[in-house]
């Protein structure tokens, strides 16, 4: 492109920031997540690669109780990463059951991942967990 004079470069040069700055203005609509709902990530502990075998309890859509199998990837003080063969909802209240040291606490999905080798990746909040819940020292 040629121009005649500063003037039109002057011009030419403003409208294209304005367009620049427009555009960068504008931001594409995503879906709801923890993050974009006022959730703030932090993270509260250790986090260990840990194969525990658990189970996993809820409630279904009648009010039945179910129940399966599931291990843990991920564990910490607070909770865990599940690989779970059911896609559970977010903010279900589940019951997670250490298969090793048989003790028992409630927890919540806050977060559902990807759909992999073994079942669905779901992140579990643990309420009010005791600090020797997996056995490990986190």
């Amino acid at each position: 492109m040629r121009f005649r004079g500063a003037s039109t470069r002057a011009a030419w040069t403003g409208s294209m920031e304005q367009t620049m700055s427009t555009a960068s203005a504008i931001k594409p609509k995503q879906p709801p997540t923890r993050a974009n709902r006022g959730v703030t990530e932090k993270r509260r502990g250790v986090r260990m690669n840990s194969r525990v075998p658990v189970s996993v309890e809820w409630e279904d859509s009648q009010g039945r109780k179910v129940r399966n199998q599931a291990f843990t990837c991920v564990v910490n003080n607070y909770g865990c990463l599940v690989v779970l063969p059911e896609n559970l909802s977010l903010d279900q209240q589940v019951v997670v059951i250490n298969m090793v040291s048989e003790q028992t606490i409630p927890g919540t999905v806050v977060w559902r991942g990807n759909l992999r080798e073994g079942g669905w990746e779901l992140g579990l909040e643990l309420n009010q967990p005791p600090l020797d819940f997996w056995g490990l020292e986190l």
